[in-house]
């Protein structure tokens, strides 16, 4: 218990940037998620909140993740619209979701797991980086006060029609002058927060500059900018408790007599499936932004995941993931333990219980400062760089992933990354299959470690080729050989030896 509170020093300022990073996010995925035409009675924004809560205290306590920080996903904002449009109502998808915190379960006992470990650190570091690069793109039109678009989107295509780059557009005709004036300052702020003579000082330790923005931003609006102060839509806006009653009504719970409804299991599995693969990916991410550079145990993730979902199901919150944008402004403003992925939740609680009125000061505009230097820490230019004296084999995964994310969504364009992945591994597998030492009689073949069909053809066409010398075909180093390559050497060889065209020699085949 004491170790747990080590480093609460670090820990409460990262609670409190992560907490203020996932205010809005929280609030956004849950009014996104929940507007289904055509469905009456459908809750309101209070199911994102419900489910940050839960992930940042029921997630955080159980997972073995020291930086990650769990909440509502905006990648899960479709299938959550699909599942109640196809089931029908929000209390029959809140069964599918407590089935599917169970299938999670499950899922880390059969080793579902291991399946981050196939993606390759190319696409991984594709996926750090564009996930930076579509911060940026969409907190633009927030900081200039263009708020048609929900906080958290991150998929190329709107509801509206709109896209990412057609969005930027509509914004620059669109601003505000209030909210340029706090964005701009919210961005100088943080920059000067972020400098490292700030960051030898004390002060910035105790009091991190996510939190200064905030400040600045309703003192600002609410007392210096006038006539050109934003209200309404460009403001916070979360739902205010003031009484028990309004606190009830905020929970749902399953509608457990649709148990045994195909459609419900089908909603769950598809539920369970994608949310642990964003969770994995988040995991990876995670560890590779760790300055500590610790491993995540994927399996306890799982576990920790499914419970909460579980939980979140229970009492009427969305689905939850690992979020890659949480855990990095976690790392960012220097959270060290679990304890600033609890302390984020636990602000959330505060903040709906007591703080809603305050919180409605807020402009949108310092918020999406917070999460333009968090893109921008995500997508810094020395990543690039960093990728490209890689090598193309590295770059080029790299930069397709950055692109695919950017035109589809995080899945799809991790999917694209890791195809042209593959296609690298089998061109440097085809490439490295032997060695050849040749002399004026003689030509010695040294296969590598591993073999395999697609390096037949090779072999094959260098063999073809030498009509009177002799061939010898060492394998004393290869590990494994595929039984076509094997065939066709001994045929090879079978041929030479009746035609008395050459001596053929194995070693160790």
């Amino acid at each position: 218990m004491f170790t747990f509170f080590k480093t609460w020093k670090q820990d409460l300022p990262a609670g409190l940037v992560v907490f203020l990073v996932a205010l809005p996010l929280c609030l956004g995925i849950g009014l996104a998620s929940t507007s289904v035409e055509g469905i009456t009675g459908l809750p309101n924004v209070m199911t994102g909140l419900i489910a940050g809560i839960v992930g940042g205290t029921v997630v955080a306590l159980i997972s073995g993740s020291k930086l990650g920080v769990s909440g509502p996903a905006a990648g899960l904002i479709t299938i959550v619209l699909a599942a109640i449009q196809e089931l029908g109502s929000y209390e029959a998808f809140l069964l599918a979701l407590v089935l599917a915190g169970l299938i999670q379960f499950v899922l880390a006992f059969v080793g579902f797991g291991t399946l981050a470990n196939y993606v390759p650190n190319a696409v991984i570091k594709g996926m750090l980086a564009a996930i930076g690069i579509t911060l940026i793109l969409k907190e633009i039109p927030h900081l200039i006060g263009y708020d048609q678009d929900f906080f958290g989107d991150e998929s190329f295509w709107q509801f509206d029609g709109h896209n990412t780059f057609s969005e930027l557009f509509y914004a620059l005709n669109a601003f505000e002058m209030g909210a340029i004036v706090i964005g701009i300052g919210a961005i100088c702020i943080l920059l000067f927060f972020d400098s490292k003579w700030v960051k030898n000082k004390s002060l910035s330790t105790y009091v991190p500059g996510a939190l200064v923005v905030v400040v600045f931003g309703v003192v600002v609006n609410q007392f210096l900018l006038g006539s050109a102060s934003v209200t309404g839509k460009h403001l916070v806006v979360v739902p205010q408790l003031n009484t028990i009653e309004q606190l009830k009504q905020i929970f749902h719970h399953p509608d457990w007599s649709l148990f045994t409804q195909p459609k419900i299991w089908v909603t769950a599995f598809t539920l369970a499936l994608v949310g642990s693969l964003e969770t994995l990916l988040s995991v990876e991410a995670t560890d590779k932004l760790d300055p500590k550079k610790g491993k995540t145990n994927p399996h306890l993730e799982l576990k920790a995941q499914g419970i909460g979902n579980l939980v979140s199901g229970l009492i009427g919150g969305l689905p939850i993931t690992q979020v890659i944008v949480r855990s990095s402004a976690n790392i960012s403003a220097g959270g060290q333990s679990k304890l600033a992925a609890f302390m984020h939740g636990i602000f959330l609680i505060v903040a709906v219980l007591f703080l809603g009125g305050l919180l409605n000061l807020i402009p949108l505009a310092a918020l999406a400062a917070v999460l333009i230097l968090v893109g921008y820490k995500l997508a810094k230019w020395s990543l690039f760089i960093e990728m490209y004296r890689k090598g193309l084999s590295q770059f080029i995964p790299f930069m397709t992933t950055i692109i695919a994310i950017l035109f589809t969504d995080l899945l799809k364009g991790i999917a694209v990354g890791i195809l042209v992945s593959v296609f690298y591994i089998l061109k440097r597998n085809y490439q490295n299959h032997f060695s050849k030492i040749e002399t004026e009689d003689q030509l010695e073949l040294i296969l590598s470690e591993e073999v395999t069909f697609l390096n037949k053809g090779d072999i094959m066409n260098v063999l073809y080729k030498q009509k009177d010398k002799r061939i010898v075909i060492d394998a004393s180093r290869t590990k494994s050989i595929d039984q076509d390559v094997l065939e066709a050497l001994q045929e090879f060889k079978f041929n030479a030896e009746q035609e008395g065209r050459q001596q053929i020699i194995f070693i160790n085949l």
